[in-house]
């Protein structure tokens, strides 16, 4: 029954009647389910501007074709020997160097003020960040199913077989995941897109060129063979060389996975603290 007062007070009469119809409120997303609403809204937006397929689809195309008939005579004496060496590189190559679009991404919903909407929502503090970051993995497999069809067509075959394919790819999506976070901490760092592209580009370059993709390190000077045999991509590459011949070394597997590990252990919570910081 309504209550003297509530029959005398119009407001609380409304907004008693609006409690009951409203029931009790909606549980709290888990963390999981928070990041994969947001990789669902990056997939979304694909969808609504399907070009920003563009650079994954065309330039693994562009990358493999140009590099096969560039350097496969002079290297190897001919195309077909020359893509067996190649196409693993190549496919590091071209999903690691689009992995810096997810900081122009953020970046750009970072300036439209889209992430301080976000971040008054009673959600897991990372889910916008982890949710663009698994999206874009859906880009990374586009790219990668891409360079390998036309692998095949160009020749490579892999000894390692289906499951050695499938391994090298899922290694590669860990790899270009936990690298992407150094660049959400560049879109959260810089001011403007352009800021992002240089910064990413100028890192990008010398890990992705100063490796063994394209040629083996034994044919250059020593001072650049030691970055060689160190960088990442290297590592990398060599991995998924293995696991496509069906000769992988458990150790080699050992060393990308500690870097895909350092990468988040060490940008991820710096990402975090200047995404909670960030006005």
């Amino acid at each position: 029954m309504t209550s003297t007062a509530e029959r005398s007070d119009p407001t609380a009469t409304a907004v008693g009647e609006a409690l009951a119809l409203d029931g009790p409120r909606p549980a709290r997303p888990s963390g999981l389910t928070a990041a994969l609403s947001f990789g669902w809204r990056a997939l979304l937006k694909i969808k609504h501007v399907p070009e920003q397929l563009f650079d994954v689809t065309m330039f693994p195309i562009m990358f493999t074709l140009m590099f096969t008939y560039l350097f496969g005579g002079a290297l190897a004496g001919s195309t077909e020997a020359y893509v067996q060496f190649l196409i693993p590189g190549i496919l590091v190559q071209t999903v690691v160097m689009i992995t810096m679009y997810t900081g122009l991404t953020l970046n750009k919903d970072i300036e439209k003020g889209v992430f301080d909407r976000f971040r008054s929502l009673p959600i897991w503090r990372p889910a916008p960040l982890v949710g663009a970051l698994l999206g874009d993995v859906v880009r990374y497999t586009i790219a990668s199913v891409i360079v390998m069809i036309l692998g095949l067509i160009l020749g490579f075959r892999p000894q390692g077989g289906v499951i050695g394919v499938v391994a090298s790819i899922a290694l590669l999506l860990l790899f270009s995941f936990s690298m992407s976070w150094i660049w959400t901490m560049f879109a959260m760092l810089m001011r403007t897109e352009q800021a992002v592209m240089g910064v990413s580009m100028f890192i990008l370059f010398p890990l992705t060129f100063a490796s063994n993709i394209f040629v083996d390190p034994s044919t250059m000077p020593g001072w650049l063979r030691s970055f060689v045999d160190v960088n990442p991509i290297s590592k990398l590459v060599t991995a998924i060389r293995g696991l496509m011949a069906g000769s992988l070394e458990f150790a080699q597997l050992g060393i990308v996975l500690a870097w895909c590990a350092g990468f988040v252990l060490v940008f991820g919570p710096i990402t975090m603290r200047l995404y909670n910081r960030k006005s």
